[in-house]
């Protein structure tokens, strides 16, 4: 009751502040009879929900999670991705650099409360695997990463048969492959494929498309989506590369994550500075061997995302910065080092690239055992017909994921070069989409969609972008982000065993506390507790408040005193 009192005491204090009058006096009849505009709950965009390349709806899953309603919080994300553990994990998340709260204590965990997420999912009883369904509309797809997987995922769930074609024995695409499993358990990884396979999706591994299949024969099917990825390393062109001992950093942690025992040397040399030849060296390091990174760029613009690097700097892995190699020194057929060049940076061209200006009479020599090339990927284009259009980077696709040939789309990094999972996943998404469409005769540009990548559970939200200064940061402290738990150095780099510990359900539900909902209403009650007219009301039993239109009279504080933005004005219509 005395908070009741209370409320109704702070209402009738703003309102006399601002109208010099008692809410309900024949004053007040007359502003209600003569107003012009009116409050409404408006949900903008938040964001880290603009940024995710995936289309997670962020701020309501970490609402969720607040208020500890996990298992509602993991099934929503799962909704646009079926990979929240591996995402949780890899995903260099662009949606906690643009989150607000990194003004006022620093930005939301948002990977590693998916990631929690997704943990705590796995723990949760599987229902039995349904067999495979007899469906009419059958579609193929080439390649079991990211982009292929997500897909088919949604696919299934939207009641057509899908096969998929991967050249490897096992699925997953770079997933696998590429990503080394002190970074991504493999229980997680096929934690999540068995739940796609449980959905109805067929994979058929170990079949290479233009080896034991073609191209053309999938034809047979409906629609073929193609995303084979980026599975070829760009090579130097310099004298000495073909000598035993260089390895591609694509085919050398195919092989190492795989389980194949290579001998490569003691001290190796990896030459790239991207998120590959971080891979590289920190495996081979807990491999025995002294890797060391040689690359163009400055070690404060490697193109590695930044926890990486810190990481392989904790682990005592030496990194020269701005040198080129010039050529690989050979003995015997064997590497027995490289010459190297001093660089500088030089101006980017239109396209955002410049090669670096070499320093002349700045040679020196490098004595390494093994060479490991990681400056980029290509795509294997070899099987594809003429009639399918590309580049150099890849496939020619519009929006809808529609390659030059009728029945045929294509996604991931060979359509797109993002060369991320969580773009990857985006980009399956969307083909998946654009499928459905093409398959029932609808236009798929129709569909309205955020920009960045289609969400399959649509929501209407004002595409306005609510940054820090749209805030009312009067109601808004600074928090301290809950830390991350990570393993010793000197007990991670024995073996493979996952460096980052990740949240305890306590730790979790106090970081998604800490997350301001940038534009989207929380229930936090300011615009019930400050309307002068007592014209807001909750709704039992139900998400969100009501508003008395009759009673309102339009002065505007329950907009003013909203702490995220998730409220405007608009005219009254007469």
């Amino acid at each position: 009751m005395a908070k009741k009192v209370d409320r109704i005491e702070l209402r009738s204090e703003k309102w006399i502040s601002l109208h010099g009058r008692v809410p309900g006096d024949p004053a007040a009849k007359q502003m209600l009879s003569s107003k012009y505009q009116e409050p409404y709950y408006c949900d903008k965009t938040a964001p880290c929900n603009e940024a995710c390349p995936a289309g997670e709806d962020i701020v309501e899953y970490i609402y969720l999670a607040s208020q500890g309603r996990l298992r509602e919080a993991w099934e929503l994300i799962r909704q646009e991705n079926p990979f929240p553990g591996v995402c949780g994990r890899v995903c260099p998340h662009p949606c906690e650099d643009e989150c607000n709260r990194a003004e006022l204590g620093g930005a939301i965990s948002i990977h590693a409360l998916e990631r929690f997420l997704a943990d705590y999912g796995r723990t949760l009883p599987r229902p039995r695997p349904k067999a495979r369904p007899q469906r009419t509309k059958q579609v193929a797809i080439v390649g079991s990463g990211p982009a292929g997987l997500s897909c088919a995922y949604q696919l299934a769930r939207m009641k057509y048969g899908v096969t998929v074609f991967e050249a490897l024995p096992k699925a997953g695409g770079m997933m696998r492959a590429g990503i080394p499993r002190y970074k991504l358990p493999r229980a997680v990884l096929n934690q999540e494929i068995a739940d796609i396979k449980a959905q109805g999706v067929e994979i058929r591994t170990n079949t290479v498309v233009g080896r034991d299949i073609t191209l053309d024969q999938l034809r047979s099917f409906e629609a073929l989506f193609v995303a084979t990825g980026f599975h070829q390393s760009e090579k130097l062109g310099i004298p000495g590369e073909e000598a035993k001992g260089v390895f591609s950093s694509v085919e050398l942690l195919k092989r190492l994550n795989l389980g194949e025992n290579i001998r490569i040397g003691e001290r190796v040399a990896i030459i790239g500075g991207g998120n590959a030849s971080v891979h590289v060296a920190r495996s081979l390091l807990r491999r025995g061997c002294r890797p060391i990174i040689v690359c163009r760029h400055p070690q404060a613009q490697m193109p590695a995302i930044g926890g990486e690097i810190a990481s392989v700097l904790e682990e005592g892995i030496e990194i020269i910065p701005q040198v080129y190699p010039e050529r690989i020194l050979v003995q015997g057929g064997r590497v027995k080092g490289m010459e190297l060049v001093r660089v500088k940076p030089s101006k980017k061209n239109k396209s955002g690239h410049g090669r670096p200006v070499h320093i002349k009479g700045c040679n020196f020599l490098l004595k390494v055992d093994g060479i490991v090339l990681a400056m980029g990927e290509l795509p294997d284009l070899s099987f594809l017909p003429e009639d399918i259009e590309t580049e150099a980077r890849g496939i020619l696709v519009d929006r809808g994921c529609f390659t030059s040939k009728e029945g045929v789309f294509a996604g991931g990094d060979v359509a797109t070069g993002a060369g991320t999972v969580a773009h990857a996943i985006g980009s399956g998404k969307r083909a998946a989409l654009a499928i459905d469409r093409y398959m029932k005769g609808e236009d798929f540009f129709s569909i309205q969609e955020r920009p960045g990548t289609a969400r399959i559970r649509p929501k209407e939200v004002d595409p306005s972008l609510v940054r820090c200064k749209d805030l009312n940061l009067a109601y808004l402290e600074e928090e301290a982000q809950v830390p991350l738990r990570v393993r010793p150095v000197e007990t991670r780099t024995k073996g493979f065993q996952e460096v980052c510990v990740g949240y305890k359900e306590e730790e979790a539900v106090a970081e998604a506390q800490r997350c301001i909902s940038c534009g989207v209403c929380n229930m936090c009650e300011n615009c019930m507790i400050f309307c002068p007219d007592i014209a807001i009301s909750s709704r039992r039993g139900k998400f969100g408040y009501k508003i008395d239109y009759e009673h309102c009279t339009g002065c505007g504080i329950c907009v003013q005193e909203c702490p995220r933005n998730a409220m405007s004005m608009r005219e009254v219509l007469r």
